[in-house]
């Protein structure tokens, strides 16, 4: 019984660290769709694949770190800092997609699934290397 109770002791924290990686995740999004000259939910809700995999890599190459940043952070300040680099990184790796691919939201427009593919499998990536630097 004793468990039980400690368990239920850390129920605010959990609460505390869901809150915040909701909140990182809602302002990632919110950054990420506006660094990106397309427009993903309008090309979503088209039916566009190619703006769904490069959508849903992102997220998750996002929500790796984040997770990561969860785990190890000291308390919650740290995890929200680690949360904004994680944000910062999958930016950054946005910008580093382009490179050879310069027209690559003209062609998730397009539906073109290869560049939607490259842009969530490089996001992903970088996610898991990210979340891989946050271990100790």
């Amino acid at each position: 019984m004793e468990t039980v109770g400690a368990s239920l002791n850390e129920i605010p924290w959990f609460l505390a660290y869901f809150g915040t990686a909701l909140i990182l995740t809602l302002v990632y999004m919110v950054v990420y769709m506006w660094v990106t000259p397309h427009d993903e939910i309008k090309l979503i809700r088209e039916n566009n694949l190619a703006a769904s995999l490069a959508s849903v890599g992102s997220l998750i190459g996002f929500s790796l770190p984040l997770a990561s940043a969860i785990a190890h952070s000291a308390d919650l300040d740290d995890c929200a800092i680690w949360g904004v680099i994680a944000i910062i990184v999958q930016v950054v790796v946005f910008f580093m997609v382009r490179l050879p691919v310069p027209k690559i939201s003209e062609r998730i427009e397009k539906g073109e699934t290869a560049s939607g593919l490259w842009l969530g499998g490089a996001s992903l990536t970088g996610g898991i290397l990210n979340a891989a630097c946050m271990t100790s």
